[in-house]
């Protein structure tokens, strides 16, 4: 195969996004992922697609992928499972209650659908299933949830459909630098050559770019993931909590899926069958429980069928780096989406095509600069999962 126009690296979703876009502007393309589509976060996630929690520079992007969701299984050929049955962020004491209230106020300002229900009648029209615990919550009618080894497997296949090379199963060593541009990439099994990089590989990352003398301030932090057998209960919405430290849905199979809080992991990423295990502490999961069977007492008599951990790619100010890499002016990097990158997938891959492609991105990226973190600006932020 003739070289590239660009190498994809990642397959999850927004290196899939990424992908498609660049093949249906009549780019040649290659992507590659050590793994498999969806094989780490992406296919790790709750998979909420969420508007409601986002940061005010990453809400015009969940608003323009949401517009995108609906439609998406037609334009892909296949099934993502999505289903707009509206977000549900709970509050379980006074304090969450002014948490949602300055939430609600802030996001309605910003002109997204969002309502404070303080009525218990109200917020069980919406989830019957919930606990008396549960005093308010913020509603949004227009987030969603979909199936994400579905969607990014629909992607990848409507790519290679189009002509894109997929190459799974291989590791990528490190990129060849010449005169300020990547020219090649070394793989574990040959080298290519390339006119572009879009590098979208997750934790990953700065083992790509560390040996070109570039990285990215990430904490890699884990949340701990359940899954249940097919539930009779019927939970239509997202559910989340105002301090993020739990979620859950139920998928279109009736299983329902449940995430913790951001919880400090130092344990390292084992293979099962060629995929990578990330194993959470039985502590963690037996808190995972306790959280959600306080506001979905149903819970406690699901049988589970799986748990596993999910990593976190999280950045300082949670909020991705969507930017070509300084100094290397063929090379676009998209990482550090901090557990909040499927749902936006849509749109932040073809951003990140606009810029390996040279056009003007659709979307102001100004927030998502490589740079900003230069000099030590490392400011915290506050961390919201599920989407």
């Amino acid at each position: 195969m003739s070289a590239p126009d660009v190498l994809v690296i990642g397959a999850g979703i927004t290196g899939v996004a990424a992908a498609l876009e660049l093949v249906e502007a009549g780019a040649t393309v290659e992507i590659i992922d050590r793994y498999g589509p969806a094989a780490m976060a992406s296919g790790w996630t709750l998979a909420g697609v969420r508007q409601s929690g986002r940061h005010p520079s990453e809400l015009p992007l969940a608003q323009a992928a949401v517009a995108q969701w609906p439609e998406l299984a037609a334009r892909l050929g296949a099934e993502t499972g999505y289903r707009q049955d509206g977000n549900l962020r709970l509050a379980r004491n006074a304090a969450e209650v002014e948490t949602l209230r300055a939430l609600v106020e802030n996001q309605r300002a910003a002109g997204l659908d969002l309502t404070l229900l303080n009525d218990r009648d109200a917020i069980l029209a919406i989830a019957p299933a919930l606990s008396p615990l549960v005093c308010a919550a913020s509603w949004c009618p227009t987030d969603g949830h979909a199936d994400p080894v579905a969607t990014v497997t629909a992607y990848l296949e409507k790519a290679a459909r189009l002509g894109a090379r997929v190459s799974m199963g291989e590791s990528i060593l490190h990129l060849i630098a010449e005169g300020g541009r990547i020219s090649g990439v070394r793989t574990d099994q040959r080298t290519i050559s390339t006119g572009a990089v879009l590098a979208a590989p997750g934790i990953h990352v700065n083992s790509i770019l560390e040996p070109l003398e570039h990285s990215i301030p990430l904490r890699r932090p884990l949340v701990t993931v359940l899954r249940t057998t097919p539930q009779v209960l019927q939970l239509k919405p997202v559910l989340g909590v105002a301090n993020a430290n739990m979620a859950a849905r139920q998928e279109v199979s009736g299983r329902l899926r449940v995430t913790s809080g951001a919880q400090d992991w130092s344990g390292e990423i084992e293979l099962v069958d060629g995929k990578p295990v990330a194993r959470p502490l039985m502590r963690r999961v037996m808190e995972t429980i306790a959280r959600i069977s306080e506001v979905l007492p149903a819970f406690a008599d699901a049988e589970i069928e799986g748990f596993w951990g999910g990593i976190l790619d999280l950045t300082p100010d949670a909020l991705p780096v969507i930017d070509h890499v300084p100094g290397c002016e063929n090379l676009v990097v998209a990482a550090g989406f901090s557990g909040h990158g499927f749902g936006i997938g849509p749109v932040t891959g073809p951003l990140a095509a606009d810029l390996a492609l040279g056009r003007t991105p659709r979307l102001a990226l100004e927030a998502f600069k490589f740079d900003r973190f230069a000099n030590g600006n490392t400011m915290e932020a506050g961390l919201t999962l599920h989407g």
